[in-house]
C-alpha cells in the first residue's frame, strides 16, 4: 500500500491512455447513441427531434415482444440450465477424481471458442440434410426424432438455447470450483468428526457458502443472455420466421438493415434499461433470501 501511495501519480499517468482510449471509443458512443434514441435519423441526413416516437414504435411493434419473449426464455433457460449443470460438475469435480484435469479442460473449450465458430460449428451438425445429428439419429433407429433442427420454428428457438448452454456452462463450472476450492478443510473436517453425512455437508455447509457466488454467477448469466447476439445471428439471423429474433438481432435489423438509426439507439435503451432491471430484481431477490 505504501508503494501505491507514494506512486499514485505516476499510476495515474499510466493509466490515462487507456482510460481516455475506453471513453473516447466505447463510452461516449454508449451515451450518444442513448441521445439519438430521441432523434429520427437514417445515419446520412441531419437527425431530426422527434421525442418520444421511436419507443412508441417500438412497444407497438408485435416483433419486439417476440423478440423480448424469446431474450426472456434464453434468460430462465441459461439460468436454469447453465448454472445447476457447471454446481454439479464443479462439485463431482472437486472430489479430486482420476481424469479431473482433462474433464475441466474438455468442459471449459467450447468457452474459449469463438462464437463465431460455435455457431458455424453447430450449423453444420445440425443442418438438416447432411447433418452429423440428424445422419446419426437415422443410423441409430431414432429417425423419427431427426428435425430440421434450425429450419423449423417450433424447434429453433429451444435449439438455439441448448447451443448457447453447451458454450457457456464450463465458464459457470470453474467459477463454482474455485468456490468450492476456497471453502476452508477445517470446516468440513469439523463436519466430518460431527459425524455429518456427504449430503448434510452439501446441503448444510457447501451451499450456504456458494450463496454468494450463485448469486454473482446469476447476474453474470442474466447479463449475458439479455446480450446475446452473434450466436443467434451466425446460426439463424433471427429466423426462421422471427422465431430466434431477440432483442439484440431485432437492433441490428432496424439499424443496418433498414437504416434506422435513431430507432434502432431506441432499441438499445430499451435493452439497457430492461437489462438493468432484471439484475437489479434477481440481486434484490437473491440477497433477501441470503440474508433471511
Amino acid at each position: 500500500m505504501d508503494i501505491i501511495r507514494k506512486n499514485k501519480y505516476y499510476i495515474l499517468i499510466g493509466l490515462l491512455p487507456a482510460v481516455l482510449l475506453y471513453t473516447t471509443f466505447v463510452l461516449y458512443p454508449i451515451v450518444r447513441s442513448f441521445f439519438y434514441g430521441f432523434y429520427s435519423w437514417n445515419g446520412l441526413n441531419s437527425p431530426k427531434f422527434i421525442g418520444f416516437d421511436n419507443f412508441v414504435a417500438i412497444f407497438k411493434d408485435s416483433v419486439f415482444w417476440l423478440s423480448f419473449r424469446n431474450n426472456i426464455y434464453v434468460v430462465i433457460f441459461s439460468v436454469f440450465a447453465q448454472i445447476p449443470i457447471g454446481l454439479i460438475l464443479a462439485y463431482i469435480l472437486s472430489r479430486k477424481l482420476r481424469g479431473a484435469g482433462f474433464f475441466q479442460t474438455a468442459f471449459f473449450i467450447p468457452m474459449m471458442l469463438s462464437t463465431v465458430v460455435v455457431g458455424l460449428l453447430w450449423s453444420t451438425l445440425l443442418n438438416s440434410q447432411v447433418g452429423i445429428v440428424n445422419i446419426l439419429l437415422e443410423k441409430i433407429g431414432l429417425g423419427r426424432f431427426a428435425y430440421n433442427w434450425l429450419g423449423d420454428p417450433k424447434y429453433a428457438m429451444f435449439t438455439v438455447c441448448m447451443v448457447i448452454v453447451w458454450q457457456f456452462f464450463g465458464y459457470y463450472m470453474l467459477i463454482f470450483l474455485a468456490a468450492i476450492q476456497n471453502i476452508p478443510e477445517e470446516v468440513m473436517e469439523a463436519a466430518e468428526i460431527d459425524g455429518a453425512k456427504e449430503s448434510t455437508k452439501l446441503m448444510k455447509i457447501t451451499m450456504p457458502m456458494l450463496w454468494p457466488t450463485i448469486i454473482t454467477s446469476i447476474v453474470l448469466c442474466i447479463s449475458g443472455s439479455m446480450r446475446s447476439f452473434d450466436l443467434v445471428f451466425v446460426m439463424t439471423q433471427g429466423g426462421p420466421a422471427n422465431a430466434t429474433e431477440l432483442m439484440a438481432t431485432y437492433m441490428y435489423n432496424k439499424t443496418f438493415s433498414v437504416y434506422k438509426y435513431g430507432y434502432g439507439s431506441a432499441v438499445s435503451l430499451v435493452i439497457f434499461a430492461i437489462s438493468f432491471s432484471l439484475i437489479l430484481l434477481s440481486q434484490t431477490l437473491l440477497r433477501r433470501q441470503l440474508d433471511d
